[in-house]
């Protein structure tokens, strides 16, 4: 086996679309199984998970083989719901050509936008694969406009059903100008010449084939001019060059559940898709390029790690450079870590076979590495490479720890810790200001997913809460006062005096002109803001040696604020004047006399609660963005922009983070699926008096 060899593929699309029966079929169509599971009764190879099987839909990405012509295919299995899409943007990390499933009977759905971006972002050769041919609702034609329409014109059909619906067992490959007819069970068809009647069609499609091949090699171009064509192998090298180059994107068609279509879909992954060799260099941590050789020492890469029952972790990579051997030890690029390969496996799903070694380009598992995660590279000794890192989606929902017992709690932080590991688009705050635990996921079935491996794996339970808002206090009022604290009782006492001004702050505000400035102090806020603080005392009627306490007093009811308890900024805060003792004055009663003073000229100063909003970029069909709309008015949503993407229409929204309690279920829920949002924090912003009034009381009452 050589790295020219081998082609990673993986399967992308929209839930329902079919890829883990299309998965099945070319398992058992190359002899990798005996038999087609199905999703139905829970025996797909890829799907083997006690929650897959229950769902009945994929969760986690899943690496299997098969050995088809000269190649070996490596196949990623890929979930289609957006609330698992860190498995799909770390499988197509690795993959070399993404088989994008469309379902006959959708076409182009919202699911399938969110992968093309990701497509783009990653520069990964393409094409399509029309699915499930055999339902009476199937639209080949429609599905193919659509691709056109949303990807562009480089989307280029190489087949079409001859009859689609629950007769459909034809199928015209205009790449090979011959007629695919399947008997009632599929599998290897008989091949017929065109019917007369679809000579044009085919003959029109073959002849956009031979352009595009020949306009990606300047030998073929000539060839082209002189002979009119090309024949089947230069036709193979053109097409070759242009998919890696993303110059075109092909269409096949097929039935994954009657076993129709995949043994040319994978002729053409063996002939056409590129190696990991054809996809140019790795790109490293450093901008620099990692050529994919057996040459050299060996540089790997875990895309991702899964802890099992009876096993541990599961680290899943892919062999950038060399040569992995079983017994090999390799170092971590990140913690300097020797890790000893003791074993190295090739993949069917959850069955694994040993393996001696795995080449450059190559796709592997391995078990009980003991430091080593997902998004970390490893080198042989003496080598300091850094493949890039994947860059996952940031968190779009939020979901807080109900209350558990305190022995129960450091349990359960420690298992989702150890998931937070497994799964980089889970993020964990532990949250002092909010004293909450709140788990940020992509979407409400990623949060209770998480939560049934707990439950099932570590017998912890717990319930989800809605999380609380970090609210700011702030100031619109410039206001004066004074506070003494004074006590006795018995032996020195405490005695301290503290006239302040509290004004709202702003870049570039003037100085106070009735006040002696002495001292400025300007604190950037660990939570966000400024504190600035103006030492303004003549006379020395308080020694500046308590400036710091006085500072330090107003600080800690900061960071408590008096409205909500939330955290407080943007404030300027001049001390003028005051009094202290030669005997009972120290620091405590200057910082107990401050925090005091603070509290009581903020809650004078007509004191203001931000909240904080968030951008959200919604894409949906036109027949369901009036309830979108509706749903973001109820919200208090701002609207910044509305625009059509493709056939799908964007909406740009500013939404308080408070209105965003499982937004993603509610837009599942009114859209049936055919959604897609991404938000990013945008600012905190003033509330309405009103919606302020009731914060407040809340938060007073639950005190």
């Amino acid at each position: 086996m050589k790295t020219k060899d081998i082609r990673n593929v993986v399967l992308l699309g929209h839930s329902g679309s079919g890829k883990t029966s299309f998965v099945e079929t070319m398992l058992f169509e190359s002899g990798a199984s005996s038999r087609r599971g199905t999703v139905e009764d829970g025996s797909t190879t890829s799907d083997y998970t006690n929650i897959e099987k229950e769902r009945g839909n994929s969760i986690f990405s899943s690496l299997m083989h098969v050995h088809w012509k000269d190649s070996k295919i490596n196949i990623i299995d890929t979930p289609g719901l957006d609330d698992f899409v860190g498995e799909v943007v770390s499988s197509m990390k690795v993959a070399d050509t993404a088989v994008v499933m469309l379902n006959a009977t959708g076409g182009v759905e919202v699911g399938t936008e969110l992968i093309w971006e990701y497509i783009e972002k990653f520069k990964t050769p393409a094409f399509f694969v029309v699915n499930h041919m055999d339902n009476d609702k199937a639209d080949f034609q429609q599905s193919l406009d659509q691709a056109k329409a949303r990807f562009g014109s480089k989307v280029v059909p190489i087949q079409y059903p001859y009859n689609s619906g629950s007769g459909f067992d034809s199928i015209v490959d205009a790449l090979r100008m011959v007629m695919y007819k399947f008997s009632d069970t599929g599998g290897k068809p008989e091949k017929l010449p065109i019917p007369e009647s679809e000579i044009g069609r085919a003959q029109e499609m073959h002849n956009a084939l031979v352009e595009i091949a020949a306009e990606n090699e300047e030998g073929l171009m000539e060839k082209f001019f002189d002979a009119g064509t090309l024949n089947e192998e230069e036709l193979a090298q053109g097409l070759t060059i242009a998919l890696a180059e993303q110059q075109f994107y092909p269409v096949f068609c097929c039935s994954a559940t009657q076993n129709m279509g995949s043994g040319r879909i994978m002729g053409f992954i063996n002939d056409i898709c590129p190696s990991p060799a054809d996809r140019g260099s790795a790109k490293l941590d450093d901008g620099s390029d990692l050529p994919t050789t057996t040459d050299g020492p060996t540089t790997m890469f875990i895309y991702k790690t899964l802890s099992e029952p009876q096993v541990g972790m599961v680290s899943y990579f892919k062999v950038y450079s060399g040569t992995l051997n079983s017994g090999d030890e390799l170092v971590n690029a990140e913690n300097t870590t020797t890790e000893r390969f003791n074993q190295i496996f090739v993949a069917e799903g959850k069955t694994r076979k040993a393996a001696t070694e795995l080449i450059a380009g190559d796709l592997g598992v391995t078990v009980k590495l003991k430091n080593s995660h997902s998004n970390q590279t490893l080198n042989t000794k003496g080598t300091d490479r850094k493949i890039e890192k994947i860059h996952f989606p940031s968190p779009r929902i939020r979901g807080a720890i109900g209350e558990v017992g305190k022995g129960e709690m450091e349990k359960l932080i420690k298992a989702l810790h150890q998931i937070e590991e497994e799964d980089p688009t889970l993020v964990i705050e532990q949250s002092p200001s909010l004293k909450q635990t709140i788990l940020h996921g992509q979407g409400q079935l990623h949060l209770d997913l998480i939560k049934y491996r707990v439950e099932k794996v570590n017998n912890l339970n717990y319930d989800y809460i809605k999380p609380k808002i970090p609210y700011r206090e702030t100031i619109t009022k410039k206001v004066n006062t004074s506070y003494r604290h004074k006590k006795q009782s018995g032996g020195a006492g405490q005695f301290a005096e503290v006239h302040m001004r509290i004004e709202p702050y702003h870049e570039g505000m003037p100085e106070p002109s009735d006040l002696s400035v002495r001292n400025t102090e300007e604190d950037t806020l660990e939570w966000g803001g400024k504190l600035v603080f103006k030492w303004c005392i003549v006379g020395g009627s308080i020694d500046s040696k308590y400036s710091n306490a006085i500072k330090k007093g107003i600080l800690q009811k900061m960071e408590d604020g008096p409205l909500t308890g939330s955290h407080c900024q943007n404030i300027r805060v001049c001390i003028y004047d005051g009094k202290m003792h030669a005997v009972d004055s120290n620091d405590m009663a200057f910082m107990i006399a401050s925090s005091q003073a603070f509290k009581e000229a903020f809650e004078q100063s007509k004191p203001q609660l931000m909240e904080p909003l968030y951008e959200l970029e919604i894409l949906c069909s036109d027949t369901v963005m009036g309830d979108v709309m509706s749903d973001l008015q109820s919200r208090r949503a701002m609207i910044m922009g509305m625009d059509s993407e493709g056939h799908y229409q964007k909406i740009i929204a500013k939404v308080p983070l408070a209105e965003l309690y499982k937004y993603s279920s509610t837009l599942r829920s009114i859209t049936q699926g055919r959604a897609k949002f991404s938000r990013k924090f945008s600012e905190y912003a003033p509330m309405t008096s009103d919606v302020q009034s009731k914060v407040i009381a809340e938060a007073k009452s639950s005190a």
